[in-house]
Formats: C-alpha cells, sequence, structure tokens
C-alpha cells in the first residue's frame, strides 16, 4: 500500500499504482452519458490517466483544467479524467469550464479501477475515493509513467507525465 497525506494527515491506499514497464490493469468505467467505457474503446492511443478524488475539490478542478489545455496539443494520446463522482457533476463541470479535450469517467459504480490500480483509500477522510495519480499508458498497454502523488492537496507533475510521452 501506499501511503500519502491529506492536509498532512497520514492516509494508506489499498495497494500501489502498476509498475513501470508492466502490462496496465484491464478498465471498465463509466462516461460522462452513462455508457460503459473500457481500455478497448481506446484501442491504439496513448492514454494519460488522470485520477483524482473528486472534481469538486480545487486541486482536483486544476489538472483537469490543465491537462485539457494540454491534451489538444498531443498527437494519438486521450487524456481520462477519473474519479468516483457522479457522471452527472463530472458533465456539470466540464460544461461549466468548457472542458472538450479530455474525457471525464467514473469508478462509482464497482471502483473496481481503484482496486485493480492500487489507489482506492483505505483510511482517513477520503476513504474509498480515489488517490491522486498519473498513469501513462502506450498504445499497447506498457505502463511508461506512475506518479502517487503524495500530499493530496499537491498537483501531480504534468510535466514529467507529458514527457513520459517522447
Amino acid at each position: 500500500m501506499a501511503n500519502v497525506t491529506l492536509g498532512g494527515t497520514l492516509v494508506e491506499t489499498i495497494g500501489n499504482l502498476p509498475t513501470v514497464g508492466s502490462k496496465a490493469p484491464n478498465f471498465k468505467l463509466t462516461g460522462t452519458d452513462l455508457a460503459d467505457k473500457t481500455n478497448n474503446d481506446f484501442e491504439g492511443y496513448r492514454l494519460v490517466l488522470n485520477i483524482f478524488p473528486s472534481v469538486d475539490t480545487g486541486t482536483c478542478a486544476q489538472s483537469i483544467r490543465t491537462f485539457n489545455e494540454k491534451a489538444s496539443q498531443l498527437e494519438n494520446t486521450q487524456v481520462l479524467c477519473i474519479s468516483k463522482d457522479l457522471p452527472f457533476a463530472m458533465a456539470r463541470f466540464c460544461g461549466a469550464e468548457g472542458i472538450d479535450n479530455v474525457e471525464s469517467l467514473s469508478d462509482y459504480k464497482t471502483g473496481k479501477f481503484g482496486n485493480d490500480y492500487g489507489l482506492t483509500f483505505t483510511t482517513g477522510g477520503f476513504e474509498t475515493l480515489l488517490s491522486r495519480c498519473i498513469v501513462v499508458i502506450n498504445t499497447d498497454g506498457t505502463v511508461l509513467h506512475t506518479e502517487q502523488v503524495t500530499e493530496i492537496a499537491d498537483e501531480p507533475n504534468y510535466e514529467s507525465a507529458l514527457a513520459s510521452l517522447s
């Protein structure tokens, strides 16, 4: 399990992120249109998984805005913004903010994504939500980069994630 902090207080996740060089676990998430989305829907694309606790926090919202801006410059790459928020909340936020270069997906139905990727909180005030992480996956499903943000209030290292695509 990973140890991260939430406002300086130690919290734990259910496991560890997939290792760089390993095959990324398959996933099934829910889109803002309530349709199921799996990794197969993004076959042939490089993926940047921007994972966070909730779109309704400042840092999470900023990560969506930042990746939305940067995604338009990425070739053959899809940025997936993933949380356990209801799809309605994600659609509301993206609509209000003019977010259209990333795809919002939710793990609210089963929590399997968070468990399989080792990033569901098991302790603390955000227990059962997803930890702030970045996972970059190549077109063949190989993990190129991971980051488990050590303090949940901090933003991820966008440049490091995007540099892994070079």
